[in-house]
């Protein structure tokens, strides 16, 4: 994987020394993602790695940002989602993650059907398992 590419629109990856000062930490192995269950936007974004077939280790925050000590320390930043890559560098908000990803890695043939099933899944949670009303169908 680059250590830093451009994107569609001029946005480079990553730049996190200018945010941290500091240098990126060295990583083997997955990504981080540092999130909480109730973030629809963490949500997204581990449907979105699931779909590429990406590993990644998931790092709970706390609800309330001033006790986000430990992202700000290893992210640069007190924001969720933020996805810490291979190489140290952090990427932030979900528009970001989505960003890098496209740019980086193409859809692997099981990602249609990984989208299909977690539509399948909400689908049978509204319909068994919400108290809220029933989707409206066209």
């Amino acid at each position: 994987m680059p250590t830093a590419a451009t994107s569609a629109t001029n946005r480079t990856w990553p730049a996190p020394t200018a945010r941290t000062g500091r240098a990126p930490r060295r990583r083997l192995g997955p990504f981080e993602l540092y999130q909480t269950e109730w973030c629809p936007a963490s949500a997204r974004v581990r449907e979105r790695l699931t779909e590429l077939g990406l590993d990644y280790v998931v790092r709970q925050v706390p609800v309330e940002r001033d006790a986000r000590d430990m992202l700000l320390r290893e992210t640069g930043s007190d924001t969720i989602p933020a996805l810490v890559l291979e190489d140290g560098s952090t990427v932030t908000s979900e528009e970001e993650i989505n960003s890098y990803l496209d740019l980086h890695f193409d859809d692997p043939p099981e990602a249609e059907a990984h989208r299909l099933k977690a539509a399948k899944a909400r689908r049978r949670y509204l319909e068994e398992e919400c108290e809220c009303s029933p989707p409206v169908t066209h």
